[in-house]
């Protein structure tokens, strides 16, 4: 069975669609760190602020643009008295970044 070069080109973009938007969970962890966020969460404890794993549990199935702009925002209430600090000098895609990595339980690789 033959089959063209353009069906073989769409087979290999496909493929490479699956690691295209691969998380980069130590970059994450880099940024976690130099935004002082590790300062008030652990991925398995309550710190100052809920552990990861609670925050992956509770926020299952969200989209990470979503958490990244809650992020971004802070907040009171949602954990309790004490408030999440804004986080408005992260970038968009940062945030996003650290959303994602929080909602795939905050993974050291």
């Amino acid at each position: 069975m033959k089959f063209p070069i353009a069906s073989l080109a769409a087979v290999a973009a496909l493929l490479s669609l699956g690691n295209a938007h691969a998380l980069d969970a130590a970059a994450a962890k880099v940024l976690a760190t130099k935004s002082a966020c590790l300062a008030c969460h652990a991925t398995d404890k309550k710190l100052v602020g809920p552990a990861y794993k609670d925050v992956a549990a509770k926020y299952k199935g969200t989209d990470a643009a979503k958490l990244g702009a809650s992020i971004k925002a802070g907040g009171s209430g949602k954990w309790g008295p004490v408030p999440m600090p804004a986080q408005a000098a992260l970038k968009d895609e940062d945030a996003k970044l650290l959303a994602e990595w929080i909602l795939a339980g905050a993974p050291d690789k």
